[in-house]
């Protein structure tokens, strides 16, 4: 396959792309190219390692650029599109709604155009092949209540930020586009990711930095929010199931299948690290952990019933959440330059002429 990764210079999407070269066969990949504009999200450290793969192409572009995508997928002959880019931090979209609107609405929808327009001129053999998967978020279902089953595949949709609104949106033009127009699309829903390359605003990432400098971990209210969190590894490998066994028209949840409270969370990092890196003071790293105002929005409990993954394609989610924490732990701790590059700058990579510069070859 070529594959097109939009977002893969993110959290999700750079792991993705390392976790095909690393554990699927070289003769399943003839190549894939990474879309993706860099903004707070993306940084181009994360693929780095990547970039001296002859099978590798990466270009800084927006997904609104409808023409260059177009452009894209006709040269590559693409043979799957894999749709990770998105503007995903709730607090940010909160401050500023329209942000998310354009990148993971109108973003999505030009990523369909181009799609379309390109599956479209193909032989059918080649359509046969071509997939579009939509990668998408457990937040579109809003929280689910303490004593209820977790959402299933097709559940009624209930965003509560603007964030989850403009996914939510999104995952309904590609069922559109599927319905409408025949595009093979599906589409996965995830549940809280942790790991490697994680922006250090995100949660998990947020209170190892913080603890090993000594500031405050801010927990949301109470901390009594409810999460699944699956590391991002699993996730990965599920997302390769999809792509490479799922049927088009379907939804697929990747997940733990567990939830877990931010306090109790945040209280089994301050333990590990208190193992792994103690205190000179002696003290615990928990009495740094401190209660602020909730968040506008903020659902109580995420839930995916993720069974469906299990009993259609065979898989699901491997790594326990202590090791997975302490494997992410170790990452963080042994990667502060990377930490320290990417809050630094911002993201911002300076290139002219990207798309002749990118090498891009029919």
């Amino acid at each position: 396959m070529k594959i097109l990764v939009t977002g893969g210079a993110g959290f999700i999407g750079s792991n993705f792309c390392h976790y095909c070269y690393a554990h699927e066969p070289s003769s399943q990949i003839e190549k894939i190219i990474v879309i993706d504009k860099l903004g707070y999200s993306g940084s181009i450290e994360n693929i780095s390692e990547l970039m001296e793969k002859e099978n590798f192409c990466f270009i800084q572009a927006d997904i609104c650029n409808q023409e260059l995508i177009t452009q894209l997928l006709f040269d590559e002959k693409i043979d799957a599109v894999i749709h990770f880019a998105a503007e995903s931090h709730v607090d940010r979209s909160i401050d500023d709604p329209a942000i998310f609107v354009q990148s993971n609405v109108v973003g999505t929808f030009k990523l369909l155009e181009s799609s379309f327009h390109y599956f479209s001129s193909l032989a059918h053999k080649d359509k046969e092949k071509f997939r579009f998967l939509h990668i998408s978020t457990d937040e579109v279902y809003g929280s689910i209540p303490m004593d209820a089953s977790p959402a299933k595949e097709g559940g009624l949709y209930a965003p509560s930020s603007p964030y989850s609104a403009s996914k939510a949106a999104s995952d309904h033009f590609v069922w559109a586009y599927y319905k409408t127009y025949g595009l093979p699309a599906m589409i996965t829903h995830s549940s809280n990711n942790y790991g490697p390359r994680q922006h250090p605003e995100k949660m998990i990432p947020h209170m190892i930095c913080n603890a090993l400098e000594g500031k405050e971990l801010p927990v949301y209210g109470l901390g009594l929010n409810i999460r699944d969190w699956i590391y991002v590894e699993d996730h990965c490998a599920g997302i390769w199931r999809v792509l490479c066994w799922g049927k088009q028209g379907e939804v697929y949840h990747i997940g733990k299948g567990s939830g877990i409270s931010n306090i109790e969370l945040v209280r089994k990092i301050c333990s590990l690290l208190d193992i792994f890196f103690p205190r000179l003071t002696g003290k615990s790293y928990s009495e740094l952990i401190r209660f602020v105002a909730d968040r506008p929005g903020h659902d109580l409990r995420y839930a995916l019933d993720v069974s469906k993954m299990k009993k259609e394609l065979g898989w699901e989610a491997q790594m326990e959440l202590e090791k997975g924490l302490e494997k992410t732990i170790f990452w963080y701790v042994e990667h502060k330059d990377w930490i320290r590059s990417v809050m630094e700058k911002g993201y911002a990579l300076k290139r002219q002429g990207l798309y002749r510069k990118a090498k891009i070859t029919s």
